[in-house]
């Protein structure tokens, strides 16, 4: 038996999936990355350091955000530059804000389908009218506290080196913390919705990576792993390593030869104490552990993930009202350097490097996405995956293996595809 995916549905970018089958064995299994390459790395170099963090931005339009913390802890490292407690508040708000836009998108219009019996969430409108306008109003929540920071939804424009070139005003930051207090009835509803959906009974041990700071991780300077890993940022190259493979034109990555997860059960494995109390009542409700090798188990560590940025996002708007926002005078970077940051973006660990020279121009740039760490983790579950789902039908084989892709939320590129499915 074989079985060709073209298109996985879904998923953001382009990908085929590929098993090939027989007499219960899987010969191969494979998801193949047809995306053309966007070739960032190569784009940046010459630019000024003023410029790189709103360009790399581009790099995609639903982790954008983390991209342009990414860059600019980088450029600031590399320039020595300091950033105050005021600039840290805001920028940690605004990552809050990218991760729970980012995961309801994922949560109800990606991953909830494969488990209503629909193709998407919108033949539901009618029937489910009420699911589709909460799944809109939660997102938009995440929307609006990216742009009242950021300046846009999508692509923040605020940003700067060593600030923010504009700040938010105090009264849409209040509202934003109303409409979260607001809406706790819909994340009540989304977390009973959760709780009833039937996760496939499905474990696999493997490595799990994020970065560790004081509480949850978003920011740090040390890399950790449930393998033993212990490391600077600025080291990640020597716990990392990218390779490439004939049917993907993304590169794979491993930690010492073998594949690792990052993203969201990544961290919740690594620092599920850390989590505001509201996020741990919910992981309770879900039944989640951190002990868990469920990779399916991602969308209940998302969505204790959003109660957590919830929960934080309104307790860091009281901090940053009550210090009150002050214009902060951000000097002109001057000189070059180098150095590496890394952020915990949505679907994992982002790592941007960067060597500039003594203009401030850029001579070097490594930037390493979560989706390239993921993917090797992503085959090997579907290989070990596979083989228990040979007494099902072939339409239900091929569902299965679709909801496993999906439950890493894989971001390809920033487009989805219509699904069309070939047997061969």
């Amino acid at each position: 038996m074989k079985i060709e995916v073209r298109h996985l549905s879904r998923i953001e970018g382009h990908a085929h999936l590929v098993v090939d089958a027989e007499h219960g064995e899987v010969r191969e299994c494979r998801l193949e990355i047809v995306e053309t390459p966007r070739l960032f790395e190569g784009i940046l170099k010459g630019l000024h350091c003023t410029d790189v963090a709103s360009v790399v931005a581009r790099i995609c339009g639903v982790c954008s955000h983390s991209h342009s913390l990414a860059s600019l802890a980088a450029t600031e490292k590399a320039l020595g530059i300091e950033t105050s407690e005021q600039t840290r508040n805001l920028r940690r708000l605004l990552a809050y804000g990218e991760i729970v836009q980012s995961h309801l998108l994922q949560l109800y219009f990606m991953a909830v389908p494969d488990y209503l019996g629909a193709p998407s969430l919108f033949p539901l409108a009618a029937a489910r009218r009420d699911l589709l306008l909460r799944a809109l109003r939660l997102k938009k929540l995440g929307n609006d506290l990216c742009q009242v920071v950021g300046g846009r939804a999508v692509h923040p424009v605020s940003l700067c080196i060593g600030g923010f070139s504009s700040l938010p005003e105090a009264s849409p930051l209040q509202d934003l913390r109303r409409r979260f207090v607001a809406a706790l009835p819909d994340f009540e509803a989304t977390v009973e919705l959760f709780a009833r959906l039937e996760i496939p009974a499905f474990e696999r041990e493997t490595e799990y990576l994020c970065l560790q700071e004081k509480g949850y991780p978003l920011f740090g300077e040390t890399l950790v792993s449930t393998a033993g890993v212990h490391a600077s940022v600025a080291e990640y190259r020597s716990v990392l390593s990218e390779y490439v493979v004939p049917h993907s034109t993304a590169k794979f990555a491993r930690t010492k030869g073998k594949s690792h997860m990052v993203g969201a059960l990544a961290r919740t494995r690594n620092a599920f104490a850390a989590l505001s109390p509201m996020a741990r009542t919910v992981a309770s409700a879900l039944g989640f552990t951190p002990c868990t090798t469920n990779p399916f188990h991602n969308l209940q560590a998302r969505l204790i993930e959003v109660v957590h940025c919830v929960e934080e996002s309104i307790r860091l708007i009281d901090r940053i009202l009550a210090d009150g926002l002050r214009p902060e005078k951000v000097q002109p970077p001057q000189g070059g350097g180098c150095a590496s940051a890394a952020v915990e973006a949505p679907r994992g660990t982002l790592f941007h490097s960067y060597v500039y020279d003594d203009r401030g121009r850029l001579e070097q740039a490594d930037c390493l996405i979560p989706t390239a760490q993921n993917l090797a983790n992503i085959e090997a579950d579907l290989r070990a995956f596979a083989p228990t789902l040979f007494p099902l039908g072939r339409e239900e084989f091929t569902r299965r293996l679709e909801m496993l892709v999906r439950a890493y939320d894989p971001c390809i590129s920033c487009s989805t595809h219509l699904l069309r499915v070939s047997f061969v």
